[in-house]
């Protein structure tokens, strides 16, 4: 698709928030913009999750889906980047498939995406997977077993699997952007803190994303 003067909003967590770069220019989607001559605006909010949460936190860190309506109405792409505090930090249960619930992972996917074609009809929307981070199996969180969540892998395919339903197209970033912090020179380049892409990672991310939609 031709990018050059069309409108992209970015929906996501403390990555689109520009968490990691020391430049809040070199944030993934501004770096997007400028590569691609897009007018881009971004929604990321540090901490938030695509799922609703059930812990003490409930109220403070709302779904990504009731901040759908926040956006540009007017967009020609929408960008979809979250998941990674789902598996870091939530609380909220799998699911399964036929679940249409911001309780459980696999509902708020749907309810997200549901949304998302709801406001954006004829916009192109795209959903990137989390990145790599370090602990992504599952072993540093003592109660996971507990609330029956597994590994950062599984989140990611779930994103995956519900976006095929609505033939939505998912870059898959966590199996094809090269930026793996548990390499020791990956991590020092790109990730310096296991998780948020600085300036020379968030690079990676936009033109990822910039050849991925070139080539819808």
């Amino acid at each position: 698709m031709e990018l050059q003067g069309k409108k992209a909003v970015f929906l996501g967590d403390s990555i689109t928030a520009g968490s990691g770069v020391q430049n809040p220019e070199n944030n993934y989607w501004k770096t997007f913009g400028r590569l691609s001559g897009a007018t881009c605006a971004g929604f990321g909010i540090s901490g938030h999750r695509i799922a609703d949460h059930h812990g003490e936190e409930t109220g403070s860190y709302t779904p990504f889906s009731n901040r759908v309506e926040l956006m540009d109405e007017d967009a020609d792409i929408v960008v979809v980047f979250g998941g990674t505090n789902d598996y870091g930090h939530g609380d909220a249960p799998f699911g399964c498939f036929s679940d249409r619930t911001v309780e459980t992972f696999y509902g708020a996917v749907h309810v997200l995406c549901q949304k998302l074609i709801e406001r954006y009809p004829a916009a192109q929307i795209v959903f990137m997977t989390p990145l790599h981070r370090l602990n992504e199996d599952g072993s540093g969180y003592n109660d996971r077993n507990e609330r029956h969540i597994g590994s950062l892998e599984d989140y990611v395919d779930i994103i995956s699997e519900v976006c095929a339903y609505y033939a939505i197209p998912v870059l898959d970033l966590f199996r094809t952007s090269g930026l793996q912090p548990a390499v020791p020179v990956i991590r020092e380049r790109y990730m310096p803190d296991g998780l948020h892409p600085n300036d020379a990672g968030a690079e990676i991310v936009a033109r990822k994303l910039l050849g991925f939609l070139k080539a819808l």
